[in-house]
């Protein structure tokens, strides 16, 4: 929310000493979040005047059009004689008032003006548009033509009020009555201890029989519509000067005096507010939820098919604008260019102020992804007690600046609601600060705030209607705490006990993130929000328990409305981002929570904030949460090894990511089995099946491989790109970190090596299996270290695997016999098990 200076003063009486940064520096004390504060025409330097052209000659014979003008200045040029100026610009006639800058003066951004000759001509100065000036975009894309009644040669710095200060403040979801004039100056007001003029404060007519027929079918979504009717608005009225400027100071465009009006009481008091061209409302304006299918053109121009759970208004043709949204097309008010173009103008308006759902108005935004200013505001909150005010500002604005005359008649339908009253101790903000306030600051700050409170030991407060977000008593006491100020509260630091550091699990997160890092790996840490579209991307079967996601109520984005159940969209995401932006050799890993839906949904509980929770408490906040193991992933594509002089390099292949597998559990002290597999993303002769023994029971946690060519494509993945993910907690759970010294033998190692011809189906993982039970106690190790396939030599569909099998004993040297014994004993069981036969 952008708050000019100026607008704040006219309600907060500042002292004249007072700059935008000492504002800033109270706002952020009381808790808001003042980001900047711009100085607006910190650089400019007049001679800046209004002028009257006097003459205009096309000059011709160039690409573009250019005009020769004579401006009568005044006195601002020194000489009374008509200044002499070049222009571009076409949208000005002879007899028009604009604003001219004389040689001598600085425009924003340091653009000096002198007398300079161009097109044949000397101009002595310029004739200026609104950009040029740093004003913001006023509609036009043209120079600056002002109402005819503006004095020549008058100060136009002064006229414009181009040198302001302005304040950008971040509002927070929870204070939408801070995206007001009104509501900031509130805040002001008590941060310097100063009494409000509040905007609000109007005399407002009661509703009566003569008011615009409303009908509201749905209260639960609009408890309050006030409607009024404004007649005899004048077509040949304009936006005022001072009007256009706030507008433009807080960020919006003027667009037509009826609808400025509108967002200018906006901005002010924060209700929004919409006009109808009475002329175009056919009969009985209506309140009610959309019926599925119907349609409406809305203001942008652009048709949407409604949703039942939209709100909408209506007439007696259907739909004529979307609750707190945006308005139709329908019942548009003409604008000046509508107008010209052969248009009627608009003379009878009616004013919708009305209070909408919070919750009704932020989902239809988001399901027709059109967020406006009206929308921002009812989303996060609006005084609805200011609805009649808001109407009444607006008509007080339309009858003085375009000459309408009010008609008698109010119309109000409020649906019956009773005042938020909050029951708390008056020393609970001492408990959840630390910080003995006392009772009489209590009830200073909440009256401050707007509340009404009674009682001693313990407070009675009625919250005001401007502030919805006060629901508890911790709303309660964080409203007293930032008043007295966040930096006076006392800093204790912790003090855990010596020697605990960090958990198991976090040292071990550490030494694979360490491990893979080492490895050549880079971290990549990714949001958990995902689409349930990626999962038919990633080719899971529909059955597929990956597909059971949690599901946000309130998505940061709709596009991504989940919670992940795997680590591969975002890690694979994120390779795509890099490949595309040219870096094509990837070695990404991500450790990180996935989120899995419990049988039972629970609602969690509200925990207090003045003592520490119970183990139940954390017990039952616990069993409200999905379940949340965490992965570890990795993700690779193009070279794994360079090539250069030292060699021809090596692309990343299936192999990498079962060695990262292995990596990752040598440091949680897990065996881990690797065997053939076929799941989801990955290619199906490329794919490995990761699996641990729990309690005797083998248990997948993981598959690694080459992903299928059809993930490739549908993700935009780079070829032959390779992937591993598994379950880290089920890792740990097997594992055992704890450090072992290794065992060093004085007696001599027996080596023996070993080449079995098998079917290439079987897997070497198992033919390594039953030498290792074979060959007994006394082996000591195994490596696979060739795979040979000739069909020549060993026949169709048949491989060679050799292994090196190493043989020692603790109490003795092994004799060739014994060793000899042991490798037959192996090949045997082999043999058995597999059909693997001695390679001749």
């Amino acid at each position: 929310m952008r708050i000019p200076l100026s607008w704040l003063r006219e309600y907060v009486d500042l002292p004249a000493t007072e700059t935008g940064r000492d504002v800033q520096a109270k706002l952020i004390s009381a808790g808001l979040e003042v980001e900047t504060v711009e100085h607006l025409g910190a650089d400019l330097k007049g001679p800046l005047v209004v002028g009257r052209v006097l003459t205009i000659e096309e000059l011709e014979g160039f690409k573009k059009p250019i005009r020769f003008c004579t401006v009568d200045v005044g006195q601002a040029n020194g000489t009374g004689e008509p200044q002499e100026i070049v222009c571009g610009a076409r949208n000005f006639a002879v007899g028009d008032k604009v604003v001219v800058v004389l040689p001598g003066a600085t425009l924003p951004g340091g653009f000096s003006i002198s007398a300079r000759k161009t097109y044949g001509k000397t101009s002595h100065g310029m004739i200026c548009s609104s950009d040029e000036l740093g004003m913001g975009d006023d509609g036009t894309h043209g120079i600056i033509v002002l109402p005819p009644e503006t004095e020549v040669g008058k100060d136009a710095i002064e006229l414009l009020e181009l040198v302001d200060e302005v304040l950008d403040i971040a509002v927070t979801a929870n204070r939408g009555d801070c995206l007001s004039i009104r509501g900031v100056a509130r805040e002001t007001a008590i941060a310097y201890g100063l009494p409000l003029r509040d905007p609000a404060l109007l005399d407002v007519p009661g509703p009566n029989a003569f008011g615009y027929p409303v009908k509201v079918s749905d209260p639960a979504g609009c408890d309050r519509f006030t409607a009024r009717t404004v007649t005899g608005l004048s077509p040949e009225a304009r936006s005022p000067i001072w009007l256009k400027r706030r507008l433009q100071k807080v960020g919006m465009r003027p667009i037509s005096l009826a609808v400025d009006v509108t967002n200018y009481v906006m901005m002010e008091l924060g209700q929004p507010l919409h006009a109808y061209d009475r002329g175009l409302v056919q009969g009985t304006i209506g309140v009610r939820r959309a019926g599925e299918g119907e349609k409406i053109v809305t203001l942008d121009g652009v048709e949407r098919k409604l949703h039942a759970e939209d709100l909408v208004i209506t007439d007696d043709r259907g739909p004529i604008g979307l609750a707190g949204v945006m308005g139709g097309a329908d019942t548009e008010i003409a604008d000046h260019d509508a107008v010209e173009n052969g248009g009627s103008s608009t003379t009878d308006v009616v004013i919708e102020a009305a209070h909408f759902d919070q919750v009704a108005i932020a989902r239809t935004a988001r399901r027709h992804k059109l967020s406006s200013e009206a929308s921002r505001r009812f989303e996060r909150g609006v005084d609805p007690q200011a609805a009649a005010a808001a109407a009444q500002r607006t008509v007080d604005l339309l009858v003085l600046l375009a000459g309408g005359t009010a008609e008698a008649g109010v119309t109000e339908v409020v649906a019956p609601s009773a005042p938020h009253t909050i029951t708390v101790a008056a020393d609970h903000p001492d408990k959840v600060a630390g910080v003995s306030y006392g009772r009489e600051t209590v009830v200073r700050r909440l009256q401050e705030v707007g509340c009404d409170v009674y009682g001693q030991d313990e407070l009675i407060v009625t919250v005001p209607s401007w502030r919805p977000d006060l629901t508890d008593p911790n709303d309660l006491a964080e409203e007293v705490i930032r008043l007295e100020g966040y930096e006076n509260l006392p800093s204790t630091l912790p003090r855990p006990p010596a020697g605990r550091g960090l958990t198991a699990r976090q040292r071990l997160h550490r030494r694979i993130g360490r491990a893979l890092a080492g490895a050549g790996y880079v971290e990549a840490l990714n949001y958990p929000f995902v689409s349930e579209q990626v999962f038919d991307q990633l080719g899971l079967e529909a059955d597929d328990p990956a597909r059971r996601v949690v599901r946000l109520v309130n998505p940061l984005s709709d596009e991504e409305p989940a919670l992940r159940t795997t680590l591969l969209p975002g890690l694979l995401g994120a390779l795509r981002r890099n490949d595309g932006r040219g870096a094509h050799d990837l070695a990404l890993f991500e450790t990180g929570l996935v989120f899995q839906p419990r049988d039972e949904q629970r609602t969690a509980v509200n925990l207090s904030v003045d003592r520490r929770p119970s183990e139940d408490d954390i017990a039952a906040l616990d069993a409200a949460l999905p379940y949340q193991p965490r992965h570890v992933a990795v993700v690779l594509a193009g070279a794994r090894e360079q090539a250069g002089w030292w060699g021809r390099g090596r692309a990343g292949d299936w192999a990498d990511t079962v060695e990262a597998a292995r990596t990752v559990a040598r440091e949680a002290g897990a065996e881990l089995g690797v065997r053939k597999g076929q799941y989801g993303p990955w290619h199906p002769g490329r794919c490995a099946e990761l699996t641990v023994t729990v309690d005797g029971a083998e248990r997948v946690i993981g598959h690694a491989g080459e992903l299928h060519p059809r993930v490739l494509k549908n993700l935009g993945l780079p070829a032959r790109a390779c992937a591993m993910e598994l379950d880290l907690d089920a890792l740990e759970q097997v594992g055992d970190d704890t450090p072992q010294a290794p065992g060093i033998s004085t007696f001599p190692v027996a080596t023996q090596d070993v080449a079995l011809v098998v079917d290439a189906f079987v897997p070497a993982s198992d033919v390594e299996a039953a030498l290792r039970e074979g060959a007994g106690e006394l082996l000591e190790s195994i490596r696979l270290f060739d795979v040979y396939e000739n069909a020549e030599q060993l026949g169709e569909g048949r491989k060679s695997l050799a292994y090196a099998l190493r043989f020692r004993a603790t109490d003795r040297t092994l004799t060739v016999d014994e060793a000899s014994a042991a490798r037959e004993a192996a090949v045997t069981l082999a043999g058995d098990r597999t059909g693997a036969t001695l390679r001749a």
